[in-house]
């Protein structure tokens, strides 16, 4: 964790961490985490992976994500590939990003993302799809 001058903490490409991660500061996360991550505001890289939820103020993700997201502000970028549930208070989405779950922004009832079809005519898994 980050000394008490410190106003974020970075975890490598080189980094996994397993266990919940709680900070009080910004987290850059370019590593794999598995466990959940509560911080002030979390960027993650490109080629990072996070199999927990994940919650804070601001969010700007751009790796794959398998849980649950809960930000204030929140940005999901081309690269991000994101399985669960999405809860905001302002969302943002990049064409190319995947998101396959359900969005609620604060307050209201969650919404299923909408399906896409498959090369087969079939819609089986929800989720979004924006190509570039």
């Amino acid at each position: 964790m980050a000394s008490g001058n410190s106003t974020f903490s970075v975890l490598g490409a080189d980094v996994t961490i397993r266990g919940d991660i709680d900070a009080s500061v910004d987290l850059h996360v370019d590593g794999k985490v598995e466990g959940d991550i509560r911080c002030a505001s979390i960027v993650q890289g490109e080629g990072s992976e996070i199999v927990g939820g994940v919650e804070a103020e601001t969010a700007r993700l751009s790796g794959t994500v398998r849980g649950t997201i809960k930000a204030r502000d929140l940005a999901i970028l081309r690269s991000a590939r994101i399985e669960g549930d999405v809860h905001y208070d302002s969302l943002t989405i990049e064409q190319g990003a995947v998101v396959q779950g359900t969005f609620a922004q604060a307050g209201s009832q969650p919404v299923a993302a909408k399906t896409a079809p498959q090369a087969d005519g079939s819609d089986e898994k929800p989720h979004i799809t924006l190509a570039g």
